[in-house]
């Protein structure tokens, strides 16, 4: 069996670890783990690696780690970029810090100097750190919200968005050609130090982050009226968050932040929630408890690497807290931008929102009241970061804002991937100067949903765990697409867009058509359907499930 034959050659490696060797002996002889930690290669997919931890080819250690970096390594020198140098930052998961080294001494030994930063960072500042530094790259690595015994490894590229096709394939096709460790370099730290390879960012590089996020403050006078009675409070949820978030809302004049004690510090345990992730009601039980004590106006939430956030809202005639889905928090800082800034007389001529298919088109209508364009990209942030890319060369649109129903926002320019510190900011501005006005969040977007109609969402997954849960996902998505359904919840199906094969059924003719040019493959099915509705289904790109995502416009 291939995989004893390779659980046999890590045993035996000279260039493994004791401690890994360890590791793997306690489970000799446990044939159903030997066989998931080495009967196939973590692979690495369009956006990095992420998995468990452990020792074995498929478990995320030292040595996948290295090796993907490797190839990451080989396909930079091809580019002619090794002079440009790699940004790598870390979250506060366990196993995060050594990673991150261990990708930067890899890149070291290859000649590529390396970016890092002292302590752990959020994914939007390694992205901003990108472009920033003028790298060619960067690493973070982070499993996002995923639960205690996950890490991952996520790659960008020098316009500070993560990789995308065909540069994220060619990529894939260099760490492919590693098969065996050996074969990736490494070097002694004290040793990169001293060549000039291995380089700590300075501190400015940080403050130039929070002057960005700071420079997209449309009202900075609500802030200063609203200081002193104005309550948040904020949880990292163990994460990256704390200082970061913290910093920014005192340098933007809010006073009065309450952080939740029992979730500040950053612990890869996660000890206090079933899973840091924002997207969860139950992550926010000890926050609200806080909330109600200090009466506060807004509770927020940020997932590990502070990319995803999640709010609560306070309505002022019942005393309630409601919770803000992705959705709902896109919607209300899309508003709060394009009201504020066509007031302000500053709302650009060609400005676009940019969303993902499985967000929400209550945007759509927002929109074009003001004169924008709406665009919308395959799910995953890293389309959007694209666009904004894509507008900057061909001078076609100004980009505006960027947002996903899975709690990810950009309000700017200055990073390429979702920011949860930058999103907070102006979400706090707008509570504020809301509250100025004698209004609220909550009362803002009931008043937006009785002008632009109550766009209702849902999301179901089904979790489909190892090779028979993924072919099982397979033969989903494959009768899907022989036989589409008639009807979804009672709508009739109008139009089925198929983003794998590139074409479009009109369900009431029965003809074909292809999708427009430029659209990246992907496994999707997009259903159009009576009334306004519409229904996706996608397997994960980073978890075992099958995701359902459906809207309605009641």
């Amino acid at each position: 069996m291939e995989y004893l034959e390779e659980y046999k050659k890590w045993l035996e490696a000279p260039y493994v670890d004791e401690e890994t060797k360890k590791e793997l002996r306690a489970i000799s002889g446990d044939l159903d783990e030997l066989e998931s930690r080495f009967g196939k290669r973590m692979k690495f997919g369009t956006g990095g690696l992420r998995g468990k931890m452990g020792a074995g080819t498929n478990r995320m250690n030292l040595y996948t780690v290295r090796m993907a970096t490797q190839g990451l390594a080989e396909y930079i020198k091809k580019q002619g970029a090794a002079g440009k140098g790699v940004a790598v930052s870390y979250d506060s998961r366990h196993g995060s810090k050594d990673f991150s080294r261990e990708a930067a001494l890899c890149l070291n030994a290859n000649g590529i100097v390396t970016y890092c930063f002292n302590s752990l960072r959020p994914t939007p500042e390694l992205s901003f750190a990108v472009r920033r530094l003028g790298c060619i790259a960067g690493i973070m690595i982070t499993a996002s919200h995923n639960g205690a015994e996950y890490n991952g490894y996520k790659v960008y590229w020098q316009d500070g968005a993560q990789i995308t096709a065909p540069r994220d394939m060619d990529i894939m096709q260099e760490i492919e050609k590693i098969q065996d460790c050996r074969y990736a370099k490494t070097m002694e730290l004290e040793t990169a130090r001293k060549a000039g390879l291995y380089c700590e960012i300075k501190e400015e590089v940080e403050q130039d982050y929070f002057r960005e996020i700071k420079r997209l403050s449309l009202h900075p006078e609500s802030i200063e009226l609203m200081a002193n009675q104005f309550k948040i409070v904020y949880t990292p949820l163990h994460g990256t968050g704390l200082k970061p978030m913290t910093r920014l809302l005192k340098d933007m004049g809010f006073h009065m932040v309450y952080v939740t004690e029992e979730q500040a510090e950053p612990d890869g345990d996660f000890p206090t929630v079933a899973f840091p992730n924002p997207e969860v009601p139950d992550v926010f039980s000890m926050s609200l408890s806080l909330a109600k004590k200090v009466n506060a106006d807004l509770v927020l939430a940020t997932d590990p690497d502070a990319d995803r956030l999640g709010a609560y809202v306070k309505e002022y005639e019942s005393g309630s807290y409601y919770a803000l889905d992705g959705n709902m928090t896109g919607i209300l800082l899309c508003d709060y931008i394009l009201n504020q800034k066509k007031r302000l007389g500053i709302l650009p001529k060609h400005g676009a929102v940019v969303k993902t298919i499985v967000t929400t088109n209550m945007v759509i209508p927002l929109a074009k009241e003001y004169g924008v364009d709406v665009i919308e990209v395959l799910t995953g942030f890293k389309y959007i970061g694209e666009k904004i890319q894509e507008f900057h060369e061909k001078g076609s649109h100004t980009f505006i804002f960027g947002f996903e129903e899975s709690f990810g926002c950009l309000t700017g320019t200055y990073a390429r991937d979702k920011d949860g510190i930058g999103a907070a900011a102006l979400l706090c501005e707008a509570a504020a100067y809301y509250r100025q006005q004698g209004s609220s969040l909550w009362k803002r977007l009931m008043e937006l949903y009785k002008k632009y109609g109550h766009y209702q969402s849902c999301l179901r997954t089904e979790v489909k765990e190892g090779a028979d849960g993924s072919r099982e996902i397979g033969l989903m998505m494959a009768g899907l697409r022989e036989h589409p359904p008639r009807t979804m919840n009672g709508r009739r199906v109008r139009k089925m867009r198929d983003y794998l094969a590139g074409n479009i059924l009109d369900c009431r003719t029965g003809t074909w058509h292809r999708l427009g040019d430029g659209i990246p493959r992907s496994d999707v099915l997009y259903f159009e359907l009576d009334d306004d509705a519409w229904c996706c289904v996608r397997p994960s790109g980073t978890e075992p499930k099958i995701k359902y995502y459906y809207e309605e416009r009641l």
